[in-house]
């Protein structure tokens, strides 16, 4: 197939370019930049710019006669986002606006949606099945919900047929080494823990210890980004295939405390993790634990990366490789 990947140079995006291109899709990546990295783009085309841009992406459908999009691109940081609700708005739907016109004016319609599991907020109900009712308690779901929203509108109205992944947390690295997790400034639990316990940072910050959970920190699913990447791969394929409008959760069905990732991170690096309590952050529920069975059922979807400790080994082999990430 013919695809554009929209943030295609970012964490997850570079690791599903990886793959997709393994696969022989011929894949083009639109990236502005702010937050991805151009050393993580391998062996496909990168046109550096923006999806608020229509004419670019019209440009980009014609010149390279695509079939579907894979949608990355999006500010997802939750406290940032409930600090500057405006510019998640701006980034998260508008621009996301901009792109489903584009494509219903360029007859490209299929499109595989990165979202989120912070669409649900507080859940009633763990594991999280994809009926449950979204309610979220933060802008960067609140986006990704009202984007959501527009794509099944715009599946009854036009035709868009979409397939919208609601993801927990990714983490790991590609097992080869080539790519892997790189942000500025670093927010995800597993990278900080083993930029603590290589001395790049002083510690490693646990935001809330009063959560009802067993040990009071928040509990969350951790998806090994590979994984993660051959979901949006089948997704593309069930589409291709004439698979209706779809939703589906991602995760591996357990929880992890934040203790419990920083003791296991200890395992993988040999050494204490220094950490340092604090407040808890705006916006974050207490625990988010994914119920995957639909995909697994309809998609034949199984995560390789299952257990936790290897998904950090992953993410250490790139770390201890890259300690000063891409670019640099």
């Amino acid at each position: 197939m013919n695809l554009l990947v929209t943030g295609g140079a970012g964490y997850i995006g570079s690791h599903t370019v990886l793959e997709l291109a393994t696969r022989e899709h011929r894949v083009v990546v639109l990236d502005n930049l702010t937050k991805g990295h151009r050393a993580a783009v391998r062996g496909v085309e990168l046109v550096h710019g923006d999806t608020g841009d229509t004419g670019l992406l019209k440009d980009i459908f014609r010149k390279h006669n695509i079939e579907a999009v894979v949608h990355f691109a999006a500010s997802s940081l939750v406290g940032e986002s409930v600090r500057q609700p405006a510019d998640y708005y701006h980034n998260n739907v508008v621009k996301g606006l901009a792109m489903l016109d584009a494509m219903v004016e360029s007859d490209v319609r299929r499109l595989v949606f990165s979202s989120t599991a912070a669409v649900y907020g507080e859940p009633v109900e763990i594991p999280i099945p994809e009926e449950h009712p979204t309610a979220p308690t933060n802008p960067y779901g609140a986006t990704k919900l009202a984007l959501e929203e527009a794509m099944r509108w715009y599946d009854q109205a036009y035709g868009l047929r979409y397939a919208t992944l609601r993801y927990f947390n990714a983490a790991g690295a590609d097992p080869a080494g080539e790519i892997g997790e790189d942000h500025d400034p670093e927010t995800h639990l597993i990278p900080l823990a083993l930029n603590s316990a290589v001395g790049l940072i002083p510690h490693l910050e646990v935001f809330g210890a009063d959560y009802p959970t067993p040990d009071g920190t928040c509990v969350r699913d951790y998806i090994h980004v590979s994984d993660l990447a051959v979901a949006h791969v089948l997704a593309l394929d069930a589409l291709a295939g004439g698979a209706a409008s779809s939703v589906y959760n991602l995760g591996n069905g357990n929880g992890y405390s934040v203790l419990e990732v920083i003791k296991a991170a200890e395992e993988v690096v040999g050494k204490p993790i220094n950490i340092k309590y604090g407040p808890r952050r705006p916006g974050d529920p207490a625990a988010l634990v994914a119920g995957s069975r639909k995909i697994m059922d309809e998609l034949g979807w199984r995560p390789r990366f299952a257990d936790l400790k290897t998904v950090i080994e992953t993410a250490w082999r790139w770390h201890s490789s890259h300690p000063a990430g891409f670019d640099k």
